[in-house]
C-alpha cells in the first residue's frame, strides 16, 4: 500500500511537471535580461574560480560524483541561485526551490516527503536549493537534518549572512561552504558583451553599440553584482528608440539607479566596515580611514557607536605617543551629540585624520593586560605597609603608613621608595612620539625607585 501511495504522489508530480513547464515557456517571454541571460552550465558560469575553477574543491566535488550538502555565502548577484541550478543539471538531480522568506515547516515537509518518494520509487536525487536559508529559524533548520544526514536531499542552501552565525551547527558540520566573492569588473564586461550580442536571450536584434567608458563604468558602478549591471544595460537598451543604439557613458549613468550601500547595521558588514575603519587609522593611513568612514555613514551608522570605537582607539592605539588623541576623541563624542549629522561628519572626520597621523602606541594597552593576567592567575600581592591607608583610628598602631615618604619633598619629586612589593615592569614605552621622551624619562624614575627595594 504505501508503494502504491507513493506511485500515486508520483504519478500527480509528473502531471504537475508538465503543466509547470509550459507555465514557464509563456514567463519566459517576460524575464528580465538577468534571468534570460542565466548561464546554461558551468563553462558559461562567471566568476568564483577559488573554488569552482580547474583543479578546485567543487570541481572536483562533482567530478567525483560526490557533492554533498553544501552552503552558498556571499553578497547577492554574484550567481548562488544560478549555481545551484547547474549543480542539479550536473549532478541529473531534480531541482527543488524554497525560499525561507515565504516558506515555512510545512511546505518544507512537502519537499522532503517529495524527495522520499522519489527515492522510494527509484526516481532521481533531489537538489534541494533554500534560499535565504538563515531566515528559517532553528526549529526548521533543525528539521533538515535526518534527511541531509540520510541522503535523501542534497541541499543547497544560500545565505548573505555568515553561516558560521546564522546557520544551525548541526547544518555547518554536515555542509562544505563556499563563499562568494563580487563579481570582478572583467567578469562583468564580459556577460555585458555576451548579452549584448546573443540573438536568443539577449539584445543582440536592437543592434547596441557598447561604448568602452559606458562598459567600463556598468562594470565598475554595479559593485560585482552582474543583476544590477544586466539590468542597467536592458533599461538603457528599452528606453531608447535609436538603432542602431550607441549606448553611451551618459546613457550608462542615466540607466544606474543611485546604489545602495549594502550593510547590515547588526551582522557582518556593520562589523567588518569597522574593522577596517580602526585597522586603517591604526595603520596609519588617513585615506582609507575616511573611505571606511564615509562608508558607514552612508549606511546609516549609529554615530554613537562610531564615537566610542575612535575613543577606544585614542588609547588603545595612540596612547602616549600623543597624549592629544585621547582628549580630541572624547571632545569629538561631545561634538557629535550636540551637532548631530550631517554636520558632525566634518567632526568625525577631523578625529579620524588625525588619530590616523598621530604617532602610535599600545603599550599602556599592553601594560594593563600583563597586570591584569598577574592579578588575574599569579598570587595577589598585599599592600606594602607604608602605602596602606593611615587616616583611621587604630592605623598607627598597626604601623600602617611608617615609612612612607612624601614624592614631594623629595629630590626631583621621585622618593626612593617600593610601591609594589616585587619588581615588575609593565609600561614600556615605545620610541614613537611623546612616549620616546617619557622612556627616557621613566628610565630615571626607574633607577631612583630601585634604590628605595634594596
Amino acid at each position: 500500500m504505501a508503494t502504491l501511495a507513493a506511485c500515486l504522489r508520483y504519478t500527480a508530480r509528473m502531471a504537475k511537471s508538465l503543466f509547470e513547464q509550459s507555465e514557464a515557456v509563456n514567463l519566459r517571454a517576460v524575464q528580465p535580461l538577468a534571468a534570460r541571460m542565466r548561464p546554461r552550465n558551468l563553462d558559461e558560469f562567471a566568476g568564483q574560480q577559488h573554488f569552482l575553477g580547474e583543479g578546485k574543491l567543487l570541481r572536483r566535488l562533482l567530478k567525483a560524483n560526490r557533492l554533498g550538502s553544501v552552503i552558498f555565502y556571499g553578497p547577492p548577484g554574484t550567481g548562488k541561485t544560478t549555481l545551484a541550478q547547474l549543480l542539479a543539471s550536473e549532478t541529473k538531480s531534480r531541482f527543488r526551490q524554497l525560499s525561507a522568506v515565504t516558506s515555512g515547516v510545512k511546505d518544507l515537509r512537502e519537499v522532503l516527503q517529495e524527495a522520499r518518494d522519489e527515492a522510494a520509487t527509484g526516481g532521481r536525487r533531489t537538489l534541494l536549493f533554500i534560499d535565504e536559508i538563515h531566515r528559517f529559524n532553528k526549529t526548521q533548520q533543525d528539521a533538515l537534518l535526518p534527511d541531509v544526514e540520510e541522503g535523501i536531499v542534497t541541499l543547497v542552501g544560500a545565505t548573505t549572512a555568515n553561516p558560521f552565525f546564522a546557520v544551525v551547527n548541526a547544518l555547518v558540520s554536515r555542509s562544505q561552504i563556499f563563499q562568494f566573492q563580487p563579481l570582478s569588473p572583467d567578469d562583468i564586461k564580459a556577460l555585458l558583451l555576451r548579452a549584448i550580442g546573443d540573438r536568443e536571450r539577449g539584445l543582440a536584434r536592437h543592434q547596441v553599440e557598447m561604448a568602452e567608458d559606458a562598459l567600463n563604468f556598468l562594470a565598475e558602478v554595479c559593485d560585482g553584482d552582474a543583476r544590477r549591471a544586466l539590468s542597467a544595460l536592458e533599461i538603457g537598451v528599452l528606453s531608447s528608440d535609436e538603432r542602431p543604439l550607441r549606448f553611451t557613458r551618459e546613457l550608462a549613468e542615466e540607466s544606474v539607479q543611485r546604489r545602495a550601500v549594502e550593510y547590515d547595521a547588526t551582522g557582518d558588514s556593520h562589523y567588518d566596515a569597522a574593522s577596517a575603519l580602526i585597522k586603517s587609522i591604526r595603520g596609519s593611513d588617513p585615506d582609507a580611514g575616511l573611505y571606511w568612514l564615509a562608508r558607514m555613514l552612508e549606511a546609516g551608522e549609529d554615530v554613537r557607536f562610531l564615537c566610542r570605537r575612535l575613543v577606544i582607539l585614542a588609547s588603545e592605539d595612540v596612547g602616549n605617543a600623543d597624549p592629544h588623541a585621547l582628549p580630541l576623541a572624547v571632545a569629538t563624542m561631545q561634538a557629535c551629540e550636540f551637532i548631530g549629522l550631517p554636520e558632525c561628519q566634518l567632526t568625525l572626520s577631523q578625529c579620524v585624520t588625525y588619530l590616523a597621523c598621530a604617532p602610535k602606541s599600545n603599550a599602556a594597552t599592553v601594560a594593563i593586560g600583563e597586570a591584569l593576567g598577574d592579578v588575574r592567575e599569579g598570587r595577589l600581592l598585599p599592600v606594602p605597609v607604608q602605602l596602606r591607608d593611615a587616616h583611621y583610628g587604630g592605623a598607627k598602631q598597626l604601623g600602617h603608613g611608617d615609612g612612607y615618604e612624601y614624592s614631594h619633598n623629595a629630590e626631583g619629586g621621585v622618593a626612593a621608595q617600593d610601591y609594589l612589593g616585587v619588581e615588575r615592569e609593565y609600561y614600556r614605552p615605545v620610541e614613537r612620539g611623546f612616549e620616546k621622551e617619557l622612556a627616557e624619562r621613566l628610565t630615571k624614575i626607574r633607577a631612583k625607585l630601585r634604590e628605595g627595594r634594596s
